[in-house]
């Protein structure tokens, strides 16, 4: 994959402004910022509402991982010990670790389909 020659960030080749010289290499968000374009002519470039909503899908896809390991977490450091919660917490968290990879390979082509409607 290409990097871009200002943010040093790779990109696929359909991010990149087109052009020679200084323009060469240069993915959209930086040439904007650099004044070598303008907005109206890099289309692939995502507005902030786009980008926030994006953002949100993907934490929305991870969430849930993210959640599992501070459960498990909590409960070696914290609830390891106490046999009523200890136990409970165990059993809860036993079901989710079952439950997220299910979920999060049925909801895959729902993510991938919302990804592909929030690119312009």
């Amino acid at each position: 994959m290409p990097t871009c020659r200002v943010c040093r960030g790779n990109f696929t080749q359909d991010q990149f402004i087109s052009g020679n010289g200084p323009r060469y290499l240069v993915c959209a968000n930086c040439g904007v910022e650099q004044g070598m374009v303008t907005p109206d002519e890099v289309p692939q470039l995502y507005d902030d509402a786009i980008m926030r909503a994006r953002f949100t899908a993907v934490a929305r896809r991870h969430s849930l991982w993210f959640w599992l390991i501070i459960g498990w977490s909590l409960w070696v450091f914290l609830f390891n010990g106490t046999p009523l919660w200890g136990n409970a917490s165990l059993v809860v968290l036993i079901l989710a670790t079952l439950f997220t990879p299910v979920r999060f390979f049925l909801k895959g082509p729902s993510h991938r389909a919302e990804m592909r409607r929030l690119t312009p």
